[in-house]
């Protein structure tokens, strides 16, 4: 007991806990990408901390990275190795950051690093994001979460507005630094994706285990981090603990398009409504015992009247 007093005093609570959870993230996109189809095409509009391209590119996927322009200084270089091999590429852009981009024309995206709770107008970028994607086109996306900015509001002793978080439909949570962060419960995650018009498979919290959890298994055992990493990974729990969840979610695969009378079955391909079948030429039902002009032939006579008794 000396020896793990001593080790946590001197690791600190939540030492490894950053590389814990980098860890988990990563293994948590390997598991979502081995569930998509080979050789897709993705977009990445992930935080500037986030090395999700790489991961998915290393997938065998080719990936489209979109920067913030605010953000480009801190995002990190991506590797050269698959820009060279035509699977990666970086581009800056304003805005939602897909404006460019055609209807459709992608199979998946990844939002990693809280890239919704970064952006407050994030129904915005749902509704850009659900017009990118392809019917079948899956989603991986990060938010930070309603019990984390619940926290930083307790350590800030904003009590009030405490008090009035769970009556409201939009959290911004102020962080120390002056920036602003959208903190989401589970059923307001929802709600943002099935509004864009996308359907959520699940939502699950990014960790279970705590950063002083963490930090005190790994100062009494380090080399057990894999079998830490892998607990998480099973771990089963409420999507109202962590301070982040992950969300997965899909494009319907039907998606009509009532004015142009079309339908997309999810392969990526515009298939026309099948025309109404033609009526098959038959023999014209006469009726009539006169001689038909239209189809020149007699109809059978019908029963003769009987005669008269004489």
């Amino acid at each position: 007991m000396q020896a793990v007093a001593s080790a946590a005093q001197d690791t600190g609570p939540a030492a490894g806990y950053p590389r814990f959870l980098t860890a988990v993230a990563q293994a948590q996109l390997s598991a979502w990408l081995q569930d998509l189809a080979p050789r897709n095409f993705l977009i990445d509009i992930s935080g500037p901390k986030a090395r999700t391209a790489e991961v998915a590119a290393c997938a065998g996927h080719r990936v489209l990275r979109v920067v913030d322009p605010q953000a480009a200084p801190a995002a990190p270089a991506v590797g050269s190795g698959y820009e060279t091999a035509g699977r990666l590429a970086a581009i800056t852009a304003d805005g939602t950051g897909m404006e460019f981009l055609g209807d459709g024309c992608a199979d998946g995206l990844i939002a990693e690093d809280r890239t919704l709770s970064r952006r407050l107008a994030a129904e915005e970028l749902v509704t850009e994001i659900a017009r990118v994607l392809r019917p079948g086109g899956r989603v991986l996306a990060c938010v930070d979460s309603l019990t984390y900015g619940m926290a930083v509001l307790a350590e800030q002793h904003r009590w009030p507005h405490l008090i009035d978080v769970p009556n409201a439909d939009v959290v911004l949570i102020p962080w120390p630094d002056g920036t602003i962060t959208r903190c989401y419960g589970a059923e307001q995650l929802r709600e943002l994706f099935t509004g864009g018009g996308l359907e959520v498979s699940w939502i699950r919290p990014r960790t279970v285990l705590s950063p002083q959890t963490v930090g005190y298994l790994l100062a009494r055992d380090p080399s057990r981090f894999s079998e830490l990493v892998s607990a998480e990974l099973r771990a089963r729990s409420d999507d109202s603990v962590g301070n982040q969840l992950i969300a997965s979610c899909v494009k319907p695969l039907l998606a009509a398009s009532v004015s142009s009378g079309h339908v997309s079955p999810g392969t990526g391909h515009t298939w026309r409504w099948p025309a109404a079948p033609r009526a098959a030429a038959r023999e014209p039902d006469c009726r009539s015992p006169r001689s038909c002009r239209s189809c020149r032939h007699r109809s059978a006579p019908g029963p003769r009247a009987p005669r008269r008794a004489a």
